[in-house]
């Protein structure tokens, strides 16, 4: 039997969008996130894990220098390539994650924010992911410290923990007349704009709908808009998605927008969504973003669907793995 495998992907281009000249965004460098991953592999190495595999990229070569920085740690674990070519796209991130799931690894972290997250969830299958944030805007990942995160990752590639410390993200199905073309963990948006362009969302005055794969207040982004409209619109809570339609004439909602960026925002119609729910935007030329990344350029003609599903990542719930792992006895000999 094969030791457990951990696998890693860190995307060296997340958190560099024309966000952080409009906004007030954390700048994570890749130095930052050379240090975050350097923390991983001592969590993972501390609770037993001695292969991880990662993703190349020929950017920053996040991993070697990692790795070449923990040279006098004389770390117990093997650190090796996927072999795949780079092509220093989005499709890296995937292939990955697929690779990684081919490969039979215990769990995924991944470094990015939540565009990286959603190109992995297209590869990554029912490997369960460890999301440590280092974007823009972020609501799928989150703040975790890599020490943390590499412990959580290793114990669930271990088996230390329970299928009860997993949880299933929602994930949003976007079909372009009557196809499936892509998909999104947080939001889809349309927006007037026609071309994909520097892809990243921030000026709502081109966006007519949104749709929200979860309503969470705490949040940053289009999902803060939603968080806005709990008390207007029935039946919403964490685990239900909206449908919003902006526009003049409508009640006006304070949002975040982005990191220190605070709007009023203008919301002529917001309903909530249940799972298996599927919304059809209104037809028009523009473009579709998907998690605050244009993807997609319309036509007039063009008819867009975006369904609700529960079938999306499974992702860790570290206080509870690590809860968990306490109340069994893997802290202490």
């Amino acid at each position: 039997m094969s030791l457990p495998l951990v696998g890693i992907i860190a995307n060296p281009a997340s958190g560099r969008d024309i966000r952080r000249l409009v906004a007030h965004g954390t700048v994570f460098d890749n130095n930052e996130k050379t240090a975050i991953v350097r923390r991983v592999l001592l969590g993972l190495e501390a609770v037993g894990i001695r292969r991880v595999a990662y993703m190349p990229e020929h950017d920053f070569g996040i991993l070697p220098r990692a790795l070449s920085e923990l040279h006098g740690h004389s770390l117990q674990l093997e650190a090796f390539p996927l072999e795949m070519p780079v092509l220093g796209t989005s499709a890296d991130s995937t292939r990955a994650a697929q690779l990684l799931a081919e490969l039979e690894a215990g769990c995924i972290i991944t470094l990015g924010g939540d565009g990286t997250n959603r190109v992995v969830a297209k590869g990554c299958g029912t490997v369960p992911l460890v999301p440590i944030s280092t974007g823009t805007n972020n609501v799928f990942p989150t703040f975790l410290e890599g020490t943390v995160a590499g412990i959580a990752a290793g114990l669930v590639a271990r088996g230390c923990v329970g299928k009860g410390t997993l949880q299933r993200a929602p994930r949003l199905e976007v079909l372009v007349n009557g196809v499936p073309i892509d998909s999104a963990l947080v939001d889809v948006v349309i927006s007037e704009q026609p071309f994909v362009g520097t892809r990243a969302i921030w000026d709502l005055s081109t966006v007519r709908e949104v749709v929200l794969s979860r309503v969470a207040p705490a949040t940053i982004g289009l999902s803060a808009l939603g968080g806005a409209l709990l008390n207007t619109t029935a039946d919403t809570n964490e685990h239900t998605g909206m449908h919003i339609v902006l526009g003049n004439g409508g009640r006006e909602v304070m949002a975040a927008l982005a990191p220190g960026l605070i709007k009023w925002v203008q919301v002529r119609e917001s309903r909530s969504l249940l799972v298996d729910a599927s919304v059809q935007f209104r037809p028009g030329a523009g473009t579709v973003a998907l998690d605050g990344e244009r993807e997609i350029e319309l036509t007039m003609n063009s008819v867009v669907e975006v369904r609700l599903c529960a079938d999306g990542p499974f992702v860790v719930n570290v206080p509870a793995a690590l809860e968990e792992a306490a109340r069994a006895g893997h802290f202490q000999r």
